[in-house]
C-alpha cells in the first residue's frame, strides 16, 4: 500500500483532471442504470395500460430515457477523453521525472544495470503505470460510489432488496477479485519481470548483433530470447485465465441478483403491494448495476503488475548518486582563475570490492600543460577520468581542481570547465550539425568547419551529398567508429573549456591520420590544459608530463626524457615503438 500511495502522489499535477474523469465515469454508470430500469418499467407500464384500456403519462419517462441515453453517450466520450488525456500527460511527466533522477546516477550509479533494462524501465514499466488510474483507481472509486448510491436507493424500497443486491455486489466486486488476485499474483509479477528480461535481451542482441554473428553466437542468443518469450507467454496465459474466471464470476453474480429480485418481488406484486411494472424496473436496474463491478477483477489483478513496475522504478530513484551531483545548489561556485589539477594520495575501490582499482596517485597537472596518462588496458586510466569528472569519489585522498577540493565544486559547474571525449562518447540520432551544436549552440558555420578540420574529418564531411546536414542514424550506425570518434573530438573542440581531456583519441585511426590529429590537437591546446589517456606509446615525446600506470599504481611521472632515464617499464615500452608504427 505504501508503494501504491507513493505512486499516486506522483499523479498530483493531474489530480483535478483525474477527479473529473471519475465523476464523468460515475455519471455514465448512473445514467446507464437509470436508463435500463426506466426502459424496463416504461415498456411494462405501457403494455399493462394498453391491456387495461387506461391512459398514462408517457412524456416524463420518455424524456428521462432520452436524457439518460444522451448522458451515457456524452459521458462515456468525455470520460474516455479526459481520463486518457490526463493519463498520457502523467506518463509523459513521469518519464521526465525518472530521467531527472536517472541522470545524476550516471555512470557510476548505473554500472550494474544493462542499457536494455534501463530502457525497459523508462518505457514499458512507466507505460504499465497507466493501470494505476485507468484500471485500478478509476473503476474502484466508481464502483464504490455507484454501489453505495444503488444500495441506498434499494434500501428505501426494501431492506431485503438492498441486502440481497449488496451481498452479491460485495461478493463479485471485492471477495472474488481479491481471491483471484491472490491466485494470479505470482503470474502478474512474472509478466512484468519476464517482459523486462525479454526487452533487455533483445536490445542487447541488436546492439551486439555484429559480434554475435562474428563469433557464431547468434543462434544461442536467439534461443535465449525465445525462452524468455515463452516464459512471458505462459505468464500472460495464466493471467488471462484468471481474468476470464473473474469475468465469469461477476456475470454469475449478476444473474443471481436478477433471479433474486424476481423471487423477492413476485410475492409482493401478486398480492398487489407493488405494481406489476416494478418487476422489470428492479430486475433491469439490478442487472445494469453490475456494470460497476465488472472491471474490478482486472483492477485487483493489475495491482500486482503495477506495483512490480513501480518498484522497479523506485529501485532506481532511491539510489544515491556516487557524488553530490544531486544537490549542486548546496555548493557555491569556487572563485578561481587557476585550473591546475592535483591528485593527493588518491586511492579508489568499487563498492563491495576489497581490491583497489587505483592506489597512491599523487601528481600534478599544471595549468596549460600537456599530459599523457599511459598504461595498458585495465590499468585504471578510465577510472581516473571518472574521478576527475566527479562521477565517483576517491576512497581516500583528495583531488583538487584550481586549488579547490573537488568536493567543493558543483558537479555541473566543474564539467563546464572540461571538454571530454571518453571511449564511449555518444552521438545522437540526427545530423552531424545537430550533434556538433550540442557543445556550442551559437557556433557559426565557419566555427563548425574549423573544428571538423582540426579533427581531420572535414574532407569526409564535404564529400557527403548533404555535408553537415547528413543524418548519422541511431547511435551513429551509419558512420564508422573512427568517423564517430573524430566527430566527438570536433564537438569537444567547439566547447570553450580551459581543460580538454581525450580518452584514446586515436583509437581506430590509421597511423597517418592519428599523427595529423595529434598535431592539430596540440596546436589547438597551446593555451589550454591538455590531458590524453592512452595505452599507445607514439606521440608521447610532445607531452610535458607522462603518468605511467600499471594495475592502478603509478610507476613513474615526469617528462619523456626523465621517464626514459629513470623508469625501466617506460624504456621497455619505447622499444616497441617500431612494432606499433
Amino acid at each position: 500500500m505504501k508503494d501504491f500511495l507513493r505512486l499516486i502522489r506522483l499523479f498530483r499535477p493531474a489530480y483535478g483532471w483525474l477527479l473529473l474523469g471519475i465523476l464523468l465515469s460515475l455519471m455514465t454508470l448512473l445514467a446507464n442504470v437509470v436508463l435500463m430500469g426506466t426502459s424496463g418499467w416504461f415498456i411494462a407500464a405501457m403494455g399493462l395500460a394498453g391491456v387495461a384500456g387506461v391512459t398514462m403519462n408517457y412524456f416524463t419517462p420518455a424524456a428521462i430515457i432520452r436524457a439518460c441515453a444522451i448522458l451515457r453517450t456524452t459521458g462515456r466520450y468525455g470520460e474516455r477523453l479526459i481520463t486518457h488525456d490526463a493519463t498520457l500527460r502523467v506518463l509523459s511527466g513521469l518519464r521526465v521525472w525518472f530521467y531527472e533522477h536517472l541522470e545524476p546516477l550516471a555512470p557510476a550509479g548505473l554500472e550494474t544495470y544493462r542499457s536494455g533494462d534501463l530502457l525497459s524501465r523508462m518505457g514499458a514499466d512507466i507505460d504499465t503505470l497507466d493501470n494505476a488510474y485507468l484500471r485500478i483507481l478509476l473503476p474502484i472509486s466508481v464502483a464504490l460510489m455507484g454501489g453505495m448510491i444503488l444500495i441506498a436507493w434499494l434500501y428505501r424500497q426494501g431492506p431485503n432488496l438492498a441486502l440481497t443486491a449488496g451481498l452479491l455486489l460485495l461478493l463479485s466486486g471485492l471477495l472474488f477479485p481479491w481471491w483471484l488476485a491472490r491466485q494470479s499474483r505470482k503470474a502478474s509479477r512474472e509478466t512484468v519481470l519476464a517482459s523486462a528480461r525479454l526487452r533487455t535481451d533483445t536490445v542487447d542482441a541488436l546492439q551486439g548483433l555484429g559480434e554475435l554473428l562474428l563469433y557464431g553466437a547468434d543462434l544461442t542468443h536467439a534461443e535465449k530470447i525465445q525462452q524468455q518469450s515463452n516464459t512471458l507467454g505462459n505468464s500472460q496465459l495464466q493471467v488471462s485465465r484468471w481474468t476470464s474466471a473473474g469475468q465469469s464470476l461477476v456475470l454469475l453474480c449478476a444473474w443471481l441478483a436478477l433471479w433474486s429480485m424476481l423471487v423477492l418481488l413476485t410475492p409482493v406484486i401478486v398480492t398487489g403491494i407493488r405494481p406489476s411494472a416494478d418487476l422489470p424496473l428492479f430486475a433491469f436496474l439490478t442487472l445494469a448495476s453490475f456494470e460497476a463491478v465488472t472491471p474490478l477483477p482486472l483492477a485487483f489483478q493489475s495491482i500486482h503488475s503495477t506495483l512490480a513496475a513501480a518498484r522497479r522504478l523506485f529501485a532506481i530513484i532511491d539510489r544515491s548518486p556516487a557524488t553530490a551531483a544531486m544537490e549542486p545548489h548546496k555548493l557555491s561556485v569556487p572563485d578561481t582563475e587557476s585550473f591546475e589539477i592535483r591528485f593527493e594520495e588518491v586511492d579508489f575501490s568499487y563498492p563491495h570490492d576489497s581490491q583497489p582499482v587505483l592506489k597512491g596517485l599523487d601528481f600534478v597537472i599544471p595549468q596549460g600543460s600537456k599530459t599523457a596518462i599511459l598504461g595498458p588496458t585495465g590499468a585504471g586510466k578510465t577510472t581516473l577520468l571518472q574521478l576527475l569528472l566527479k562521477f565517483n569519489q576517491p576512497t581516500s585522498g583528495r583531488i583538487c581542481f584550481g586549488h579547490t577540493d573537488l568536493q567543493q565544486w558543483p558537479a555541473e559547474t566543474l564539467r563546464r570547465h572540461l571538454a571530454v571525449v571518453d571511449q564511449h562518447s555518444h552521438l545522437f540520432i540526427g545530423t552531424i550539425r545537430q550533434n556538433l551544436l550540442l557543445a556550442n549552440p551559437d557556433a557559426t558555420e565557419e566555427a563548425l568547419k574549423t573544428a571538423c578540420e582540426k579533427a581531420c574529418i572535414l574532407d569526409w564531411i564535404q564529400s557527403l551529398p548533404d555535408g553537415l546536414d547528413t543524418e548519422i542514424g541511431e547511435a551513429a550506425l551509419r558512420i564508422s567508429g573512427g568517423e564517430a570518434r573524430r566527430l566527438a573530438i570536433a564537438r569537444a573542440l567547439l566547447k570553450d573549456a580551459p581543460v580538454m581531456i581525450l580518452d584514446e583519441p586515436t583509437e581506430g585511426l590509421d597511423p597517418l591520420t592519428a599523427r595529423r590529429l595529434m598535431k592539430n590537437l596540440l596546436a589547438h591546446c597551446q593555451e589550454r590544459t591538455f590531458v590524453m589517456i592512452t595505452h599507445q606509446i607514439n606521440e608521447l615525446s610532445d607531452m610535458d608530463h607522462i603518468l605511467l600506470l600499471d594495475a592502478g599504481e603509478p610507476k613513474g611521472y615526469g617528462s619523456h626524457e626523465r621517464l626514459l632515464a629513470d623508469v625501466a617499464e617506460y624504456r621497455a615500452l619505447q622499444e616497441l615503438v617500431p612494432v606499433f608504427n
